[in-house]
């Protein structure tokens, strides 16, 4: 307010001065950019012998009466189809709960950020708690919703290498922990809509549906950038943000730790469980493999039959980036369903959208987290 009071030749030194600093940050932030990607730009290539494979997998690129698409507007189209498609498979959502409303429980200060334990409503008549960590440095922020069985994990409470929560608040992220803490006590693991008993929808949907109200629950904290919100989570909890992101559009990015990217005989990759995607009324399948005495029921032996796999879904996220931190349920050879995503990304105009690392054990670890979360800070952080 002062300035037209300085002299003319020291208003021009001090324009002078502030120019030369916007552009030595801006040149800062610019090689900081470059740092980050040049660290993540591995994660995006596919070894040789699985570049441009596809395996017998369906290409999303071809509508369901087989027509090809061949432009980006058709490509609106066949993802019009294929949410459609699976919504009508796994049950349709109930309206979403975008009028979020949060009740604080608790805050504690910590190192660096303040700890909320909250409630909020994720089911039309269901509230769970949950944990939202705020930074302290002030202006808007990234954010990512973090899914496991409980959400203490998140905070680094209870297993090691699940701390995806604290560790991402103190790189400067709003964290929001979420978890199915009644259910996975009960050992039912999932969300029943509107009961256990006579659910309507696939449970595993159900709980990518918990998760977009957790999206706009977070999209009305202060401190957070509604078009930067990522959502991350591992084993059980990688499913859960796999089908949250392909499902509901507006997380910006995902990391997806070693969910089983699509249907396989492992046991560990038990898509045919009915807290999953093969609901069934109770007494429930005995846990475990599908056998001739344990047979499986519900929609996962008519999604195998009908011959639907999971990359359909992973294509609904193009040209959104996702990382698969895979372990020993997705290995290397993920590459080839991987594939037909990066290649919806091509006809979309984008490249190196679709990324893969990769460990022996199942476990996250150190070296895997650090990756996923580099990947996160490139792609939502200014």
């Amino acid at each position: 307010m002062y300035l037209k009071y300085l002299p003319k030749v020291l208003l021009a030194a001090l324009l002078l001065l502030t120019g030369s600093l916007n552009a030595q940050e801006a040149k800062r932030q610019a090689t900081d950019k470059k740092e980050k990607y040049s660290r993540i730009v591995p994660y995006f290539a596919p070894p040789a012998e699985f570049a441009g494979v596809y395996g017998k997998f369906r290409s999303p690129l071809k509508f369901y009466n087989n027509d090809t698409v061949k432009t980006a507007a058709r490509w609106k189209l066949r993802r019009e189809e294929i949410l459609e498609r699976w919504h009508s498979l796994m049950g349709k959502w109930p309206p979403l709960i975008t009028d979020q409303k949060m009740e604080v429980l608790e805050s504690v200060e910590k190192e660096g950020y303040t700890q909320h334990h909250i409630r909020f409503r994720w089911t039309p008549n269901e509230k769970t708690t949950a944990y939202l960590l705020v930074p302290h440095a002030k202006g808007r922020k990234p954010a990512v919703v973090t899914t496991f069985y409980e959400p203490e994990s998140a905070l680094g409470l209870l297993r090691p290498d699940r701390d995806f929560a604290y560790q991402l608040a103190k790189r400067g992220f709003v964290t929001l922990s979420i978890g199915t803490t009644e259910t996975s006590k009960s050992k039912d693991y999932s969300i029943y809509y509107p009961s256990i008993d006579k659910a309507e929808v696939q449970p595993l949907s159900m709980l990518a549906y918990a998760a977009a109200n957790a999206w706009h629950l977070l999209a009305k904290v202060p401190d957070v950038d509604s078009t930067r919100i990522g959502i991350m989570g591992h084993s059980y909890g990688g499913k859960w943000a796999m089908f949250a992101s392909c499902l509901f559009d507006k997380y910006a990015a995902a990391v997806w730790s070693d969910p089983g990217i699509v249907f396989d005989t492992r046991e560990s990759v038990n898509y045919w469980e009915p807290w999953y995607l093969g609901y069934h009324t109770k007494p429930w399948r005995k846990r475990g493999l599908i056998t001739e005495t344990n047979p499986a029921k519900g929609l996962y032996l008519k999604l195998l039959a009908e011959g639907y796999d999971l990359h359909e879904l992973h294509a609904l996220m193009a040209p959104r980036p996702f990382l698969v931190s895979g372990g020993s349920e997705d290995p290397v050879h993920r590459w080839v369903p991987l594939n037909h995503t990066i290649k919806v990304n091509k006809l979309l105009g984008f490249k190196n959208r679709v990324a893969m690392t990769n460990r022996p054990e199942h476990s996250p670890n150190t070296e895997s987290n650090e990756q996923a979360y580099s990947f996160l800070e490139y792609f939502l952080k200014k």
